[in-house]
This record gives structure tokens, C-alpha cells and sequence, in this order.
């Protein structure tokens, strides 16, 4: 007996504004998944269109469509499906028909050996325009000099979490675009293999050229994460020491020049910057102190989601 036909499975799949993809979509899944064990798991993020009736008039037991109350963002639409699901294995992937479910059942053998926790794709033959590409290359490029993880396409919306990871994430924010990279922080084993790609089906592209910006703070607010999230003392402590050390320093300086010279230092631009490297230290250490006990009482006492909840359905009729 295979045992991935046995493990339950679930697809996770965002949609906004996706009424003439999510029929296809839903056919090609249960396509690729005949003989599987499993449930789709539409999330709603407050689509515009007729996203929510075309899936409720499916009627589809196997469907679960989670509707949002407002327009929270890919990242907790993401969010809100991982924590519904109920798979040994989570599968995520955008409601474009970009992503081939076909390549699933490849990348599923890599998952249940145990030997890799993560398993995600690397699309051949992008079917996309400039605009998608060049921040995509940028963040990918980002990731690998910064943080030496070599994911070669973290944009790839399609892979495969063992749950015990895919429960761990934190999605917040854009923080979609690097879920690869949140899973290697959690100690995933990470696999890449090759899948396809298409034009997109139907409907319109979300993302724009105002999405570079966005992949380089969410990067900036990453590595400060991965580095100094659990102890921001040592990074606005340690600065905040050290432009105190650099304002007494001068200050010693032009004590120095003050009464063994005679030197008349009050008109002196150095003064200023003495003083203000001191007070400027004194506020970053202070600051850091004051992170340090934020982060102590969202690790005592935070146990919340992002998001709320409107409506769940499952084959047609709420639950």
C-alpha cells in the first residue's frame, strides 16, 4: 500500500478575484490527485468578483472554502489555510493555473521518505512578464548573498510542507514571498525540483513594479528577524554603546584642547557632535532595552492570529 495515497493530503490555495480560474483549477487538481487522499482548501481574501458563489455552486465535498472578512493579503490568506488544514501534508499554490498540479505527485516522493521537510519548485520556462520577473530575481538574488540559503526561485508558490513545519510558520505581512527561507530558519530540510509553468489562465496580475521596493524592506526586516528578533539588545545595544563610547571620546578630546591648550571650544561644531553621538547611543541603547521586553511579553503571553474569519464551507454548505 502507498503510503502517500493514505495520508490525507491538502491543498492550500489563495484566491482574490479568481471567478474564471477556480472551476478549471479545481478539475485539473482532483486530476492530479486521483487516487489520493485529500481536500482543497479555497481561501477567499475578500474577492471583488464571483469567486465565493462559483465555489460554493460547485457543490464539492472535497472543497473547503475559507472566507475572509476583509482583504488581509496572500500571507495571511496563506496563514488562515495552514491552520485550517488537516494534512500530513500541506500543498500551497496560487489560483492563477500558473502552478501544474500535475507536478505534485513528483514532488509529494520526496516529502513522505522523511528525508526532506519542504519540498519546492523551480519553474521552467517562466510563462511571465518583466514586471513579475525582475523583483523575483532580486529577491532571489538577496537571498542568496545574504543569507547563503541557495533557493533558486523562493517566487514559486508551489511546494510541499510536512505539517509539523507548515504549522510552525509565522506568515505575516508579504512575508509569502520568503516562505522557503521562514521554513530553512525553523530547520527544514529543503528540496528543489523543476515544475512547469503557464500563462496565466484567466483575470489579471496582482503585482506590479512597486513590488522591488517591497521584496527589499521585507528582506531588511528578515535578516533582522533571523538575527536579532529573539535579542535586539546586542544590535541597538551594541550601537547604541558605541556611539557613546565615540561621543566621550570626542568629548575627552576637547577637554583636552580646553584646559591644556586653552583652546576655546564652545563655538566648535566637534562639541556638538560629541554631545549628540551621546545622546543619540543613549536612545538606541534604550530603545533596545525596550524591544528586548516587547519581544519577552509576545513570547509570554502571544497566542492570536493575524486574521479573522467570516465563513467556512465545505461542498457547497457552511460549517
Amino acid at each position: 500500500m502507498n503510503p502517500i495515497t493514505q495520508s490525507l493530503l491538502s491543498v492550500v490555495v489563495p484566491l482574490y478575484n479568481e471567478e474564471d480560474n477556480v472551476i478549471l483549477l479545481t478539475e485539473k487538481i482532483h486530476e492530479s490527485l486521483t487516487g489520493y487522499n485529500y481536500q482543497i482548501i479555497y481561501i477567499d481574501d475578500f474577492s471583488k468578483d464571483k469567486t465565493r458563489q462559483v465555489v460554493k455552486k460547485m457543490n464539492d465535498k472535497k472543497v473547503h472554502l475559507i472566507e475572509l472578512k476583509k482583504n488581509y493579503g496572500q500571507s495571511l490568506a496563506l496563514a488562515a489555510g495552514i491552520d485550517y488544514a488537516e494534512g500530513e501534508f500541506i500543498i500551497t499554490m496560487d489560483g492563477d493555473l500558473q502552478n501544474d498540479s500535475s507536478d505534485i505527485p513528483q514532488m509529494l516522493q520526496y516529502a513522505v521518505n522523511g528525508e526532506y521537510d519542504v519540498v519546492t519548485g523551480i519553474r521552467q520556462k517562466r510563462k511571465d512578464s518583466l514586471i513579475k520577473k525582475i523583483p523575483s530575481k532580486i529577491a532571489n538574488f538577496l537571498v542568496r548573498r545574504v543569507t547563503k540559503l541557495d533557493i533558486k526561485d523562493n517566487g514559486c508558490a508551489l511546494k510541499v510542507f510536512t505539517k509539523d513545519i507548515a504549522k510552525d510558520l509565522n506568515l505575516y505581512g508579504e512575508m509569502h514571498r520568503f516562505i522557503t527561507l521562514l521554513a530553512h530558519l525553523e530547520g527544514a530540510q529543503i528540496k528543489q525540483v523543476p515544475v512547469k509553468h503557464h500563462a496565466r489562465h484567466a483575470g489579471v496580475s496582482k503585482y506590479g513594479l512597486e513590488r522591488v521596493f517591497k521584496v527589499v524592506a521585507d528582506m531588511m526586516l528578515l535578516l533582522f528577524i533571523r538575527k536579532y528578533f529573539q535579542r535586539p539588545i546586542h544590535l541597538f545595544g551594541i550601537f547604541g554603546f558605541l556611539l557613546i563610547l565615540l561621543g566621550v571620546l570626542i568629548n575627552i578630546y576637547l577637554l583636552f584642547v580646553k584646559f591644556y591648550l586653552g583652546e576655546d571650544i564652545g563655538n566648535r561644531p566637534l562639541l556638538i557632535f560629541g554631545l549628540m553621538f551621546i545622546l543619540a547611543g543613549i536612545q538606541l541603547f534604550t530603545i533596545g532595552i525596550v524591544m528586548e521586553l516587547l519581544i519577552r511579553t509576545y513570547y509570554e503571553s502571544q497566542n492570536k492570529r493575524p486574521y479573522r474569519i467570516k465563513k467556512v464551507t465545505v461542498g457547497g454548505k457552511s460549517s
